[in-house]
């Protein structure tokens, strides 16, 4: 990989350091770009795309990040009300508990793994017809099927047809989630003004972390304010409901969304067959090294933001609102870093910020967790060690979609970041609840959290190294 030094593109092979630069002319420039249009883009003009009203960027993060609120609000509620959606709909009466909240959990993970379907589907559309009108359609998938869950009846009322009913409004959600997270970043980035594209992406995992702090805090409010039998009854409902209105705003936002400058300028450029899509096995290989880049956050992510609470219930024996407490604490301390996080990257580079978050986990995430289990650990020391490990997730999540982004050119953003993306937290995400629980019940260790988030954190080490240092300070393809 060669650059001028003056900052200008020169060849760039994108493979094993897949960061910004042109597509590497690997077919000889037969339908690619070859080395000589490389260099003739690099200096001079795009063609003026059709004129297209700017929304500022500022309407821009807002109107990408709203999506992203409420699907982790979604899913930060399911985490959160496990145990009382376990009984409601996957235990029969007289049924296992520990089997009811494993098969929830399954039904947790089966909405992950429909992530990267959505992510191609709907990535593939964004990158042909452009961000905006994909990005209301998945909102309007995902606002319906939310809603929906709050109405569906139980299995008290329909029998065996209840957890099938909720496992489709899961897929659907799945689908949708999928085709929101790269139509998100996409928007955020493109139009982030230069050197900021760490701190805008950032928004996007910073609504991440709002929107779980929201579910989590509107889960323990209805924990506080109703009873147990009203909670378990009808109150779990209404965390579900209330994202109909939500919905609703964020559909009036991407309605009044322009197109990105860059998509609209790669729009024009591939009418004048100047920009050709890149080899697919190139993409490829740059979905796999995202996915291993992002694996220390997707799995150390869940296990600390949403899998805590019903962890603690069953094994520290602690209250459903103290677990709640306790993942508040350690949401705070994730969404505290995240902006910081993303603005520091743009200064020394996402490089070194994110092997920072990882290699904390990988560290300190096994005597983290045995001083927060330890009955004789103070309350504070608790709350303090709590915020450290949402903070150590926030070092990864701030820089992460600025690093994406800078992995792909204009013509497969969408499709190449939603799948890295949507693959890793099928896998390390998804799968974390239903992985944990499943080996607690094996093996009867209550360290197998720790040991988890750590080894994810490992692999994302040797991935990171790859990241080139100078990658923020390069313009997107």
């Amino acid at each position: 990989m060669t650059r001028n030094e003056s900052g200008g593109q020169g060849e760039h092979r994108y493979g094993a350091d897949a960061s910004s630069g042109p597509w590497s002319p690997a077919d000889g420039g037969r339908g690619l770009w070859s080395p000589a249009s490389v260099s003739t883009l690099g200096s001079m003009t795009p063609p003026d795309p059709a004129p297209v009203r700017s929304p500022g960027p500022r309407r821009a993060l807002l109107a990408g990040s709203v999506g992203n609120f409420i699907e982790w609000y979604e899913f930060g509620v399911y985490g959160y009300l496990t145990t009382v959606i376990a009984a409601r709909f996957f235990t029969p009466e007289g049924g296992s508990e520990t089997e009811g909240l494993v098969r929830t959990y399954a039904s947790f993970a089966l909405a992950f793994f429909f992530r990267p379907v959505g992510a191609a589907v709907f990535g593939r559309l964004g990158d042909r017809m452009g961000r905006r009108p994909v990005l209301v359609l998945v909102v309007c998938l995902m606002t319906g099927a939310t809603t929906l869950i709050g109405a569906l009846p139980t299995y008290a009322s329909v029998g065996a047809a209840a957890p099938w009913l909720l496992t489709v409004l899961r897929v659907v959600q799945g689908l949708s989630a999928g085709g929101e997270f790269g139509g998100a970043v996409a928007v955020m980035t493109e139009f982030a003004p230069p050197g900021r594209r760490g701190r805008y992406g950032a928004w996007q995992s910073f609504t991440v972390s709002i929107g779980l702090l929201a579910g989590a805090g509107t889960t323990a409010l209805l924990a506080t304010v109703l009873t147990t039998a009203q909670l378990d009854g009808w109150g779990w409902r209404l965390p579900f409901l209330l994202t109909l209105p939500l919905g609703l705003g964020a559909l009036w936002l991407r309605l009044h969304l322009d197109e990105t400058p860059a998509f609209a300028a790669s729009a024009v450029t591939k009418e004048s067959e100047t920009l050709r899509h890149p080899p697919t096995g190139e993409t490829v290989k740059a979905i796999a090294l995202g996915i291993g880049r992002l694996t220390g956050w997707s799995a150390a992510g869940y296990t600390f933001l949403v899998v805590l609470p019903s962890y603690l219930q069953h094994t520290a024996n602690v209250s459903f609102q103290q677990a709640l407490i306790a993942t508040v604490l350690a949401n705070v301390g994730f969404a505290a870093t995240i902006l910081p996080s993303g603005e520091l990257s743009d200064r020394i580079g996402r490089r070194p910020v994110m092997l920072a978050g990882a290699l904390l986990v990988a560290v300190f995430a096994l005597p983290l967790l045995n001083l927060v289990q330890d009955p004789g650990t103070p309350s504070y020391v608790k709350g303090a060690l709590l915020l450290v490990a949402g903070a150590a997730v926030g070092l990864m999540a701030g820089p992460g979609p600025a690093m994406l982004a800078e992995m792909f050119p204009t013509t497969v953003r969408y499709t190449g970041l939603g799948l890295a993306y949507a693959l890793s937290n099928a896998v390390f995400s998804g799968c974390a609840g239903l992985i944990i629980t499943e080996a607690i019940e094996r093996t009867g260790d209550a360290d197998i959290p720790a040991y988890y988030a750590a080894a994810a954190c490992t692999v994302s080490l040797a991935a990171l190294l790859t990241l080139s240092g100078d990658a923020h300070q390069r313009s997107l393809r």
